[in-house]
């Protein structure tokens, strides 16, 4: 299983090229010196004015060694790089909340919100950043991949999990490998079409993917659930659609729609298992109204992205707790796929490399 970032290139790369020439300089030589260890597990950089600064990392959080807390000329310094001086320009984004840069990445931000009839129109005084590096594992959905193929048709999915249980990063990889087609599971490329409402999927920047989605993959960047799955419908002709957290019963109609005209589905949801059906309708209605043919469910009991469940759109299961994955069975399902990092513990996968 392989890590994708910066077209490729090692994190420590990346830091240096993609990120640190939007940091201020008080910040850049601190960062250079961190360990290679910790730049290779570098998921986030955590910047609040008057306080340390933070790094979030595979390996928990730590402090920025050699810095001190982050000063009004500091923060001043890093906007302007990361607006190329000009806050105005970037509003769009800022009304979402973040800006995407050059390789994907995506810079959250939080300060003072100016309102517009009730809506957030900008942000201003801007008191906390967190510069988030694109990180994109290659071969995330290689063991769960063979459950939803049949005679060579991917079968609409919902993915379930908590926060941080690796539905995202499941999702992404499910869309690069439906597009592109596996020949060893009879499935052949699709048009894909994807509605990225927070860019976390493609990692769009200027409207082009930084990702690896797929050569049959559009990509409409920025666009809610709902609005973007009727207008894909219009005019992309795709055969899946994935959008990533489907919340709403505006997004459930939209969906509904897809496979009324034909078209399969990816989505993800947040649950803690498959128990959360019954306890929240929102889930519970996308299971009745027979919008999707196969449940995926996430969890953390062997670590952060764990397969806990595999189960059918009526409820029976195809992998779990009470269902192992014994001898040839779990031969079978590596060797159809050609996945060296597959873990399985306990008759459950990991869409991520075991430590």
């Amino acid at each position: 299983m392989r890590e994708r970032m910066g077209l490729g290139k090692p994190t420590r790369a990346v830091l240096e090229e993609e990120i640190l020439p939007f940091l201020a300089f008080s910040l850049r030589e601190p960062l250079r010196r961190l360990p290679v260890e910790v730049k290779e597990n570098l998921l986030e950089i955590r910047l609040r004015l008057g306080r340390t600064v933070m790094l979030v990392t595979a390996d928990g959080d730590l402090t920025l060694p050699g810095s001190p807390c982050l000063d009004k000329a500091a923060m001043d310094q890093t906007l302007q790089f990361l607006t190329q001086s000009s806050l105005y320009a970037r509003e769009e984004e800022l009304r979402q909340g973040f800006i995407t840069l050059p390789g994907g990445h995506r810079v959250g931000m939080v300060g003072r919100a100016v309102l517009e009839q009730g809506r957030i129109r900008t942000l201003k005084h801007i008191s906390a950043l967190n510069i988030r590096l694109a990180r994109q594992v290659l071969g995330a959905a290689d063991f769960v991949l063979p459950y939803l193929v049949e005679n060579g048709v991917f079968l609409s999915t919902l993915i379930i999990s908590p926060p941080g249980a690796g539905k995202t990063t499941l999702l992404r990889d499910l869309i690069r490998q439906v597009s592109t087609g596996v020949p060893a599971l009879g499935l052949k490329g699709h048009k894909v079409g994807v509605v990225d409402e927070r860019s976390e999927l493609a990692a769009s920047y200027l409207g082009v993917p930084q990702n690896d989605v797929g050569p049959r993959t559009d990509v409409l960047d920025g666009a809610g659930k709902a609005e973007g799955i009727m207008l894909l419908l219009r005019s992309m002709s795709p055969e899946v659609i994935a959008t990533d957290e489907v919340g709403s019963p505006a997004d459930v109609a939209a969906l509904e729609e897809a496979l009324v005209c034909g078209v399969r589905l990816i989505a993800t949801a947040h649950g803690n298992g498959i128990n959360d059906l019954s306890h929240r309708p929102f889930l519970r209605e996308l299971i009745v109204r027979g919008l999707f043919t196969r449940v995926v469910c996430l969890g953390n009991s062997c670590g952060p992205g764990t397969v806990e469940e595999i189960r059918n759109g009526d409820g029976s299961k195809l992998l779990g707790p009470s269902r192992k994955l014994k001898g040839k069975e779990m031969a079978d399902a590596s060797q159809a796929h050609r996945s060296a990092a597959l873990d399985v513990r306990y008759g459950e996968g990991r869409i991520y490399s075991c430590p």
